[in-house]
């Protein structure tokens, strides 16, 4: 366990819901706009049992949870987190790089999934297998860094039929990379598919506060 901690959903179709923010240490991948690099290695984090993490979520009483990372799947017990969290009058999210296939993942769980732009430089690790298990609960997130990746990701709606997919695709603009207004404008003349995200944490604390 890297941190728990409250505060606002800044992300997905969810922002400004308060949230409890279940936050696991690890990740094997480096992408280049990696926000978090504070819970990329394993022992950024210390070991937590699961019934004091269940424990932690109904103190806080929050209408929403997130698991996110680091990557959590990269955790063998992250799949048994999200079952007990199942449990509770909450809704579950899961926030994951789509490096890992999200078939185990309760139906319940509303599960976040990446797909790794050129830009991340980590685009080798998609598991596409992954489009074909999204439903209606789920959203598919794009972080552009540049408008070579805009062109990717507009092929890559095109190619794998994403404007037929029960998801919510949602692209997000690299923070300093790329500008709000230019990926709106982009989107509104090619008419995709998808909504726009702005990282609402970072617009409220700024982009280097942590823990929020």
């Amino acid at each position: 366990m890297h941190e728990i901690y409250d505060s606002i959903q800044g992300e997905s179709t969810l922002a400004g819901t308060p949230c409890t923010f279940i936050r696991l240490a690890g990740c094997p991948l480096r992408c280049g706009y990696c926000d978090t690099t504070q819970a990329i290695p394993t022992d950024s984090g210390e070991w937590m049992a699961m019934e004091a993490i269940i424990a932690e979520v109904k103190r806080q009483g929050r209408p929403l949870v997130l698991v996110t990372g680091g990557e959590p799947l990269a955790q063998k017990q992250c799949i048994e987190l999200l079952k007990e969290l199942g449990k509770l009058d909450c809704i579950v999210q899961l926030e994951t790089s789509g490096a890992y296939l999200i078939d185990q993942v309760p139906e319940s769980v509303h599960r976040i999934v990446d797909i790794k732009t050129p830009g991340s430089l980590e685009v080798e690790r998609n598991r596409l297998e992954n489009l074909a298990l999204l439903t209606a609960n789920d959203e598919l997130k794009f972080v552009i860094t540049s408008r070579d990746d805009y062109e990717w990701v507009r092929q890559f709606i095109v190619e794998y039929n994403l404007a037929a997919c029960e998801a919510t695709l949602l692209m997000s603009p690299a923070y300093g990379s790329v500008a709000g207004s230019d990926l709106c404008a982009w989107m509104l003349e090619d008419r995709l598919p998808a909504r726009m995200q702005l990282q609402l944490h970072k617009v409220i604390w700024g982009a280097q506060a942590t823990g929020v």
